[in-house]
């Protein structure tokens, strides 16, 4: 899988937004900042951000935590393969510094893929969810 953030590892449209916000399979809500993720079927995982004005007041700072936050999905999206995330910010986030947010996002990372039920047990053969077969 290439490191790259591309245009295949965004979420793009409202509908693909909206999936993620019905219907999360996976939460870790940090220090300002809360993370929704689902299950894409896909072999990479996808980052979409919501940070508003109301949130992060000025665009400079804004501007800032959607770039820390891309590299460390970048450096992290081996681990969260096969998740679509949403990045929800809140109040406060803006006033995090730079390392702040790289070691808080890592932490979220890491949190988020020990949440994921691991792929190898849902399509190992013989195995059933029925104890009577």
């Amino acid at each position: 899988m290439s490191r790259g953030f591309g245009r295949e590892k965004r979420l793009l449209t409202p509908r693909q937004f909206k999936a993620v916000f019905d219907s999360p399979s996976g939460k870790a809500p940090g220090k300002s900042v809360l993370l929704l993720a689902r299950d894409n079927q896909l072999d990479h995982p996808r980052l979409g951000l919501v940070i508003g004005k109301k949130s992060v007041k000025l665009a400079v700072e804004r501007n800032r935590i959607k770039r820390q936050i891309r590299e460390s999905f970048r450096l992290n999206q081996d681990n969260l393969t096969g998740w679509d995330i949403v990045v929800v910010a809140r109040k406060g986030l803006g006033d995090l510094e730079n390392g702040e947010l790289s070691q808080q996002f890592g932490k979220l990372w890491k949190r988020l893929a020990r949440s994921r039920p691991s792929r190898d047990a849902d399509f190992s053969p013989g195995t059933s969810d029925n104890p009577h077969a």
